[in-house]
């Protein structure tokens, strides 16, 4: 579960990204004191839609301790805008298009699916610090019940802080 004290590097911290609101700001510019980065597959489809739908029930508790949620996928700006909408979710879907974001933290891996192998994203949760630091993180992201992991991981990390 973690790979604490990774560093995200300053490029991809910078990196212009497009938010579902209609702006274009930097990972930098999300994050105040901690930012919960999670990477899914592909919008509308049901684990991603429970993922998503998860974040959203818990996420006044996520902003309570300071720590902001943006989701990460491949999708275009559209498809990412209707997901958002579909799913009344209350943060930002990040646009990364170019797979910026999900190289920098090496979510792009390969995958199978009835025999086909394909590159694609692979379910991960990461919570960074102000630094872009990354203090907990979660590869191989099974939905159910990992939201929940998350915000207890999250609630403990300030605690210690």
């Amino acid at each position: 579960m973690n790979e604490t004290m990774l560093k995200i590097e300053d490029q991809a911290m910078q990196h212009p990204i497009q938010m579902t609101n209609g702006a274009t700001t930097s990972m930098a510019q999300v994050v105040k004191n901690y930012l919960c980065v999670f990477f899914y597959p592909r919008a509308n489809t049901p684990g991603c839609s429970q993922e998503g739908q998860d974040f959203s029930a818990h996420y006044d508790r996520f902003k309570d301790l300071g720590c902001e949620v943006l989701g990460v996928s491949a999708d275009g700006l559209k498809k990412q805008q209707n997901f958002k909408l579909k799913y009344d979710m209350p943060f930002e879907l990040v646009a990364d298009t170019e797979e910026v974001l999900c190289r920098a933290f090496d979510v792009i891996k390969e995958k199978n699916m009835y025999g086909k192998k394909f590159m694609g994203i692979e379910r991960s949760t990461f919570v960074l610090n102000a630094h872009g630091d990354v203090m907990l993180s979660w590869r191989k992201v099974k939905v159910k019940g990992h939201v929940e992991e998350v915000l207890q991981q999250v609630t403990q990390l300030l605690e210690e802080n």
